[in-house]
């Protein structure tokens, strides 16, 4: 889907985020980006969805083609809706900025919402939801147009651990049922092992791939529970300290 060439990124500030990031990404992938906080896992997002430009390298679409309108969604780490609106509105977004009508658009938002749970909250606004609802309200939205590619900046790190956990296991459900490639940044070892199937460790700022780590585990609720994954945090965790040693 997508190739990563030697791409760099410095700051006008003169902080260097990012030095010879060579990464492919393949259709289907669930791919954890894993690393320290400012190792430059939002900067290397931010140039895979197209909202920042590298200073060096290039990031080469498959067929030479970007994704189209609708083709990307991302998911912040704060719900970031527009409070005055209702949840029906905000996930309306995406659509009304490419000029779909509401009443149009009415048949994508309701199965939007009804993927992540929310039916019935369609008239709800910001305040009157949970911290999990709001978060489910943002990934209906990215979903909303159907996207080929699913961006996540820690998006469940403010959540507490029983709604980040069922948040997660939905997560999984979403991806396998729409079938879109998704990249999940995370500086959680657990969230990272739980939920990718290629987990890509970042070493410490300037943010080099340190080290990518291949998973088999056949996801679900039980996982956590499953050995396996016990000794592939234990892994990913053994690692992660050889890439911060090496950096």
């Amino acid at each position: 889907m997508l190739t990563i060439s030697g791409v760099g990124r410095r700051f006008p500030t003169g902080t260097e985020a990012l030095r010879d990031v060579s990464l492919r990404l393949h259709a289907g992938d669930f791919m954890a980006l894993l690393g320290p906080s400012g190792c430059g896992k939002s900067t290397l997002l931010r140039l895979i969805a197209g909202l920042d430009q590298p200073d060096s390298g290039t990031l080469r679409w498959d067929a030479g083609h970007p994704p189209g309108p609708g083709d990307i969604g991302y998911v912040f780490q704060d719900a970031t809706l527009l409070p005055w609106a209702s949840t029906e509105e905000n996930v309306w977004l995406p659509l009304r900025l490419r000029g779909i009508a509401h009443d149009a658009a009415r048949p994508e938002i309701a199965a939007a919402l009804a993927r992540v749970g929310l039916t019935g909250f369609e008239t709800a606004r910001p305040a009157q939801l949970s911290g999990g609802m709001r978060m489910r309200v943002s990934i209906a939205r990215a979903l909303v147009t159907r996207p080929r590619l699913l961006l996540m900046d820690e998006p469940f790190a403010a959540l507490d651990e029983f709604t980040r956990h069922r948040l997660q296991d939905d997560l999984l459900a979403m991806s396998r049922d729409i079938g879109c490639t998704v990249v999940f940044v995370t500086h959680s070892i657990y969230e990272a092992a739980f939920l990718a199937r290629r987990i890509v460790l970042m070493t410490p700022r300037p943010g080099r791939i340190g080290w990518e780590i291949a998973s088999k585990l056949d996801r679900s609720a039980a996982t956590r529970l499953d050995p396996a994954y016990a000794a592939l945090v234990a892994d990913v965790t053994q690692a992660m300290a050889a890439a911060l040693n090496a950096a």
